[in-house]
């Protein structure tokens, strides 16, 4: 099948773009990194005015309509643009609770793995929740709990460990497996332009180092990697199908990390200074891959549907 998006959703994904680069551009990420505020709150109610949270909530319940293709496009281009907050709680909660759909709430979800793992929560056990002393209504959940903070990998995640689980989010998680895994192929992507524009800046022997064949490959592999897991992440927004989103979480994480961390070798040493944006992209792709579905999980769902077609 030969499918591309259509004009509506082109529109829709360049809106969003140019919405985020005006109001959320490279200088208001480093702000917010230098400020530790993670969520603007009017930077929130104009995205909820921009109708960004009640994207996919009914028409007739003052919502816009649309459905999960047009929302992967556009939790896609806040991925690239490393947006901070919990989107996708907002999102899902979207004519659950009161001000989610509009901005005015700040929602948050217990959807933060605490297992071992090449992730932020290594070695830690324990219901791990983002952004919990911002929100004001947590998924599922009928309050706030109190929780202690945990270091966390990316200084614009903000943990939380609580006793036990806030909230039920089992029927939210299929979707909001599939909005991480926008988040992470928007991300994947910006590195990508970031790392083939730095190859094209910087020269070594007289010439742009992305001359040089070992950066064309790594830079081909990374864009490769993106554009694979960005076609599994449409194609389950359509299909809806758990087995699709699983691999699609999967694909994305994995383009995700592994970009980020190819473009951190593209930069060489200028890569590892805090000036540079390439770590914020590894640091925030390390938290995504632990929530709403993590590897562990998606591979067991992969293999499970597999065995289940071999009997």
């Amino acid at each position: 099948m030969h499918f591309q998006p259509t004009e509506e959703q082109r529109d829709l994904r360049a809106g969003v773009r140019e919405l985020l680069a005006g109001r959320y551009g490279r200088e208001a990420l480093r702000t917010s990194v230098d400020t530790g505020v993670a969520v603007d709150r009017g930077l929130w109610r104009e995205l909820g005015e921009a109708g960004f949270f009640a994207l996919r909530l009914p028409e007739s319940a003052g919502g816009v309509g649309l459905g999960l293709p047009e929302a992967v496009l556009v939790f896609e281009e806040a991925g690239r643009a490393l947006l901070p907050g919990p989107l996708v709680a907002t999102h899902l909660a979207a004519g659950v609770v009161p001000g989610a759909a509009a901005g005015t709430a700040v929602v948050t979800a217990f959807d933060l793995g605490g297992g071992p793992g090449d992730g932020p929560g290594d070695g830690l056990r324990g219901c791990l929740v983002a952004h919990l002393a911002e929100a004001d209504a947590v998924l599922g959940a009928p309050g706030v709990p109190a929780g202690s903070p945990v270091r966390s990998v990316d200084p614009l995640t903000p943990l939380h460990r609580v006793a036990s689980p806030p909230g039920d989010v089992s029927e939210y998680r299929l979707a909001g497996a599939l909005l991480t895994a926008a988040l992470q192929v928007g991300s994947a992507l910006r590195t990508v332009e970031l790392a083939v524009r730095y190859a094209g800046e910087r020269e070594q022997f007289g010439q742009p180092i992305g001359a040089f064949q070992a950066v064309k490959h790594l830079c081909a592999q990374m864009l490769v990697r993106a554009e694979v897991a960005r076609t599994a992440v449409y194609a389950a927004a359509v299909t809806g199908d758990p087995g699709e989103v699983a691999a699609a979480k999967l694909l994305a994480d994995g383009a995700a990390v592994r970009a980020a961390r190819d473009c951190l070798q593209v930069h060489g040493g200028m890569g590892f200074t805090w000036e540079a944006d390439v770590h914020l992209h590894l640091k925030r792709a390390w938290v995504r891959a632990e929530q709403w579905c993590t590897a562990g999980e998606a591979e067991e769902r992969l293999a499970a549907e597999l065995l289940e077609a071999a009997v």
